[in-house]
């Protein structure tokens, strides 16, 4: 019987590569966004830790180092809320790469199907051609 081979397989395979890569770089970048978030949560930590300590002082000097503190914390808070919007511009530029990739690598798989289907039909025509000749045959070599 013969064997099936497409042949766009290599156009496939580099397909393959390319979504797998497409998808490597898409998680990179959702990680990113992940770790500013978890900066912007410690930030937040920070924040209600400051408050709470100097929430029945009534030292100046503490106060006045608490509001310090929560500018900073702000600015940083600030710093971190661009990044984060940058980072998501990057993820939605990155997840559309992939979905272009997988309507790339889908198409060619259905044609990949399409292909080894009719492969398949063909096989099973000649397979059956060749069973009619050989019990044709072997009702000719009995008369």
């Amino acid at each position: 019987m013969a064997k099936f081979v497409f042949e766009l397989e290599s156009v496939l395979d580099i397909r393959n590569f390319e979504q797998r890569q497409a998808e490597s770089e898409l998680a990179a970048a959702l990680a990113e966004e992940t770790r500013i978030n978890e900066n912007i949560n410690q930030l937040a930590l920070q924040y209600a830790a400051s408050k709470q300590q100097v929430k029945n002082s009534t030292n100046f000097e503490d106060v006045y180092t608490h509001n310090q503190y929560v500018k900073l914390l702000d600015y940083q808070k600030e710093v971190l809320l661009e990044q984060l919007t940058q980072a998501k511009i990057v993820s939605e530029q990155k997840r559309l790469v992939v979905q272009e990739c997988m309507k790339k690598t889908t198409a060619l798989e259905k044609m990949k199907e399409i292909k080894f289907n009719e492969f398949r039909e063909e096989q099973k025509l000649i397979e059956k051609r060749q069973l009619e000749e050989l019990a044709a045959l072997k009702n000719y070599t009995k008369n």
